[in-house]
């Protein structure tokens, strides 16, 4: 059976959208129902359905992020609700990459802190939560360097994968590269992890008892030019899809791990000069902030849904809305699909 990622391609003028006046999207979940849930950096979520309606939902409103006084001050502090995951009883779990904790929020908008420390530490940059089928509880901390910009740098191997056990977190896996987004495959015997400043993505074995296995680099050891990857989701044929942030791109790895990049929407130049600088270890807020354009600027991930799983959204960090296309394969139903609330 043939590829059909390998014969798409995507015309930006078709793509169509969801959602408006969205701040900070970065991470999105889909209900069969047709319902999204969306990160949203006013300190909760933003639910949005098809037929043009959508709410904010969260305990308290914060304005932090919209009144910020610059770019830095707005991406680095404040309520930064990040990746996100539905509980068994519905509940949305959501790691917050500004307070740097899990918390947990009802669908009405109560929410209390699931976990801020571990192994007596700071927990760090708690960047994404995954359930998997067995009801274990992941979460990825990029960095355990309060400033994550300071961490965009290639000698830095501090982000860590940890599980919830018995009320607390503990660490399964050590030394990445700023980790970032966690998915398993079909049969839940693999752990892909995408590590940001490393360029590439890591897999591990999920052993029955919980416990991962060596981490391995799938697919390329560089994923090409501004090669700083973000989110990632799997189709139903075995393709990663995934993101690049800062440079915009959307690309997917097949079974094989062979790149296919659809989208590159990043200014060359600006690109470019984050990446002369990344590679010195010397970003610069500057610099920084100058990239992001395009459909959905600092792409941040990708997410499947609509009644067949064949609906393709991108989650961004600077975008206001959700851009979305059909994809060529059904997504990989996550763990939530089948479950109604």
């Amino acid at each position: 059976m043939s590829n059909p990622i390998l014969d798409f391609g995507i015309d930006t003028n078709s793509l169509q959208y969801i959602g408006e006046g969205l701040q900070r999207p970065e991470c999105i979940l889909v209900e069969r129902n047709g319902t999204l849930w969306s990160a949203d950096s006013r300190g909760g979520v933003v639910r949005m359905r098809h037929d043009g309606t959508q709410e904010i939902v969260t305990q308290r409103i914060s304005d932090y992020f919209a009144d910020a006084g610059d770019e830095a001050t707005r991406y680095l502090t404040g309520t930064l609700p990040n990746g996100l995951a539905f509980a068994p009883n519905g509940d949305i779990l959501i790691s917050n990459f500004g307070t740097d904790r899990l918390e947990v929020m009802t669908r009405s908008g109560e929410s209390h802190v699931l976990a801020n420390s571990i192994e007596g530490e700071a927990i760090g940059k708690v960047n994404f939560v995954l359930r998997d089928s067995k009801g274990r509880i992941w979460i990825t901390v990029s960095t355990r360097i309060k400033n994550w910009m300071h961490a965009l740098r290639t000698d830095l191997y501090d982000g860590y994968i940890a599980r919830y056990i018995d009320g607390k977190f503990r660490i399964m896996a050590d030394g990445f590269q700023f980790t970032n987004e966690i998915r398993m495959d079909a049969n839940e015997e693999w752990m892909y992890a995408v590590e940001t400043t490393g360029g590439h993505i890591r897999r591990m074995r999920v052993h029955e008892d919980g416990t991962l296995g060596t981490p391995e680099v799938f697919g390329p050891s560089s994923l090409g030019k501004g090669a700083w990857p973000d989110g990632i989701a799997f189709d139903s044929i075995g393709n990663l899809w995934g993101t690049c942030v800062y440079s915009d791109k959307l690309w997917a790895l097949t079974p094989q791990g062979d790149l296919r990049v659809f989208l590159d929407e990043g200014d060359p130049a600006k690109v470019d000069a984050l990446e002369q600088q990344f590679l010195a270890g010397a970003v610069t807020q500057d610099v920084l902030f100058a990239t992001g354009r395009g459909i959905a600027p600092w792409m941040a991930s990708v997410t499947f849904g609509g009644p067949d799983l064949q609906t393709l959204y991108i989650g961004s960090l600077r975008g206001q809305r959700i851009p979305y296309f059909r994809a060529p394969a059904p997504g990989l139903p996550m763990v939530h699909w089948h479950e109604s609330h």
